[in-house]
């Protein structure tokens, strides 16, 4: 199940398009996307059983934020083996959490305005949380995961490192810094759901195209489970929080490479669509 924004109402998508939840549930269901995590076990009941009507095609341009309102979001960093060593950092013995801003989260194509020349990519799979949990078993964790969606951490690398403390939050919660989707895929959907792909691809005029970064989720030192996991021994997490669960190498910072305008970065979950972000000066 693939789960939209579409124009501000929770949609299905399928293959011919997409289909109105709240009208396809006679109400059940209201239009708003937060509805569908908020209410995840009726919801995943319903969609289960649902006779659809026909789908009717979309737009790119009318995606919007898949989870608009999270009530928390995550994000893990030094998570991926090959990230850490091309950052020439050790291994972690727990996670590195901080959080982006909900303001700094935007719809898969957004467009987003550079703040300075030190702008940064992180290409992530995002998890979102289905149902409330503390101290939740591994074994478990799955249970607790509504879908999986592919995003960009944005970084402003100055602000991030600012002494004398670094920031993190602070520079990566720019307007239009946290866009993911296209859609929110059910884990069922995946072959393997430890070993998700994904990888991004850059876009500069007069230039080759190239791949940025190649990742896959058996490459975590912390999964997907084991990440719910060890938050939840702290954090009460809710429906409709995000996760963002870290970036593989091939970052900015490693290959020199920052983002200027007239830029196209795009986002690929390997299988389940992808999304663009043109790159603007400050206006």
């Amino acid at each position: 199940m693939r789960i939209a924004n579409l124009n501000g109402r929770a949609s299905l998508v399928t293959e011919g398009g997409a289909v109105d939840i709240a009208k396809a549930s006679d109400g059940a269901f209201g239009p708003d996307p937060m509805d569908v995590y908020e209410r995840w076990s009726d919801f995943a009941a319903w969609a289960a059983a649902a006779t659809l009507p026909a789908a009717v095609p979309f737009e790119p341009a009318d995606l919007g934020i898949p989870v608009p309102r999270p009530p928390q979001v995550l994000a893990i960093g030094v998570n991926y083996k090959d990230h850490a060593a091309e950052a020439n950092i050790p291994a972690p013995d727990d996670l590195i959490v901080f959080t982006k801003f909900r303001s700094s989260l935007a719809a898969p194509n957004a467009q987003v305005e550079l703040p300075s020349d030190d702008v940064d990519y992180e290409t992530e799979i995002v998890v979102v949380i289905g149902k409330e949990g503390r101290r939740i078993e591994k074994a478990d964790a799955w249970q607790h995961v509504a879908g999986i969606a592919v995003g960009q951490d944005y970084s402003e690398r100055t602000v991030q490192r600012r002494p004398p403390v670094p920031q993190f939050s602070m520079g990566k919660s720019f307007p239009n810094f946290g866009p993911f989707g296209p859609y929110v895929v059910t884990p069922d959907e995946f072959p393997n759901r430890d070993s998700i792909s994904f990888h991004a691809v850059l876009e500069r005029p007069g230039e080759e195209t190239i791949t940025l970064q190649d990742g896959d989720t058996d490459q975590l030192f912390f999964p997907i489970d084991e990440s719910i996991h060890r938050l939840s021994q702290i954090v009460t997490l809710l429906p409709g929080d995000i996760i963002f669960t870290g970036t593989p190498a091939g970052v900015g910072l490693s290959r020199g490479i920052l983002m200027r305008p007239g830029y196209r970065l795009t986002s690929t979950l390997d299988g389940f669509g992808s999304f663009t972000n043109e790159f603007t000066a400050a206006s």
